[in-house]
C-alpha cells in the first residue's frame, strides 16, 4: 500500500504566506511575511513535501514567485510541489530546473489540452494535474472562471495520456474548515484509476483519517493549509495518526 502524504501548504501571495477564503482573492489573511521560514518549520516538523501555490502566477497566467519557490525548492531537503499560473513548457521547464520536484497544471489542462499531453510525455510523474472543481464543473483562472467540462471527465481524459497524480479541491469547502468531499475525491481517483490528493476543507485531524482510510481506492495525500496555521492541526500529531 502507498503511504498516506500529508502536504503542508504554503500560499504565496506579494512575497507573503497567505491564505484565501474559496479563493477569493478580497478575502485574505496573512499568515507570516517569510514563505521560506514557514517551509522550513514544516519540514522540521516532519513535513514529507511542501506545496506551494503562487498565487499571483495563478492569477497572472505565468509564474510570479518563481525567484522566491526557487529558494524554498533549495533550501528544504523534501521535494516540493508546485502550482500557479504554468501555462508555458519554459515557465514549467524553469520551476523544474529551479529544484521543484513535482509541478502542477490546472487551467492549461482545460484551455490547452496538446500542451498538457505534451509536458505528461516530456516530464511524466513530474506533472500532477490540479482539478479545481465547482459544483462539479472545472474551474480555471486561478478560480476565477468555471468551464462547461466535468472533472470527472477531465481525469478520465488526462489519465489515457499519462497523467499519474491528480490534485483535486472542491472550492466550496476550501477555506471554510467544513471537512473534505470524501465522496468525490475517491469517486475521482476510482474513475481515472490514478492517485488523487485532496485539497480544500481539511480542518481537523479526524478528516484526515477518514481519507487515510481510502488509501485502497486511490486517495493518496491530503494538502493542509488553513488548520495548521489556525492551530487546529498539528503537523507532527497528525503524522503520527495517518502511521497508524
Amino acid at each position: 500500500m502507498m503511504s498516506f502524504i500529508i502536504y503542508p501548504a504554503i500560499d504565496i501571495r506579494d512575497g507573503k504566506c497567505v491564505r484565501l477564503v474559496q479563493g477569493d482573492y478580497n478575502q485574505e489573511t496573512i499568515y507570516n511575511e517569510n514563505p521560506l521560514a514557514v517551509a522550513e518549520e514544516w519540514e522540521a516538523q516532519g513535513g514529507q513535501w511542501i506545496h506551494l501555490v503562487d498565487l499571483d502566477g495563478a492569477k497572472a497566467g505565468h509564474p510570479v514567485n518563481d525567484k522566491l519557490i526557487g529558494e524554498i525548492a533549495k533550501s528544504v531537503k523534501v521535494p516540493v510541489q508546485v502550482g500557479g499560473g504554468l501555462r508555458t513548457e519554459e515557465d514549467v521547464d524553469r520551476l523544474l530546473s529551479l529544484g521543484v520536484s513535482r509541478v502542477i497544471l490546472g487551467t492549461a489542462a482545460i484551455e490547452d489540452r496538446a500542451f498538457v499531453q505534451k509536458l505528461l510525455a516530456k516530464h511524466g510523474e513530474k506533472v500532477a494535474i490540479g482539478i479545481d472543481a465547482r459544483d462539479g464543473l472545472v474551474a480555471t483562472r486561478g478560480w476565477l472562471e468555471t468551464s462547461a467540462v466535468k472533472a470527472e471527465d477531465l481525469a478520465v481524459q488526462l489519465a489515457e495520456h499519462g497523467a499519474k497524480t491528480f490534485i483535486f479541491t472542491d472550492i466550496s469547502r476550501d477555506g471554510m474548515m467544513g471537512g473534505p468531499n470524501v465522496e468525490a475525491i475517491v469517486r475521482l481517483a476510482q474513475v481515472s484509476g490514478q492517485t488523487v490528493i485532496a485539497s480544500g476543507g481539511v480542518s481537523q485531524t479526524s478528516d484526515l483519517q477518514k481519507l487515510a482510510a481510502e488509501q485502497t481506492n486511490g486517495v493518496g495525500g491530503a494538502i493542509v493549509g488553513k488548520a495548521l496555521y489556525t492551530g487546529s492541526i498539528q503537523l507532527k500529531d497528525a503524522l503520527e495518526l495517518v502511521k497508524q
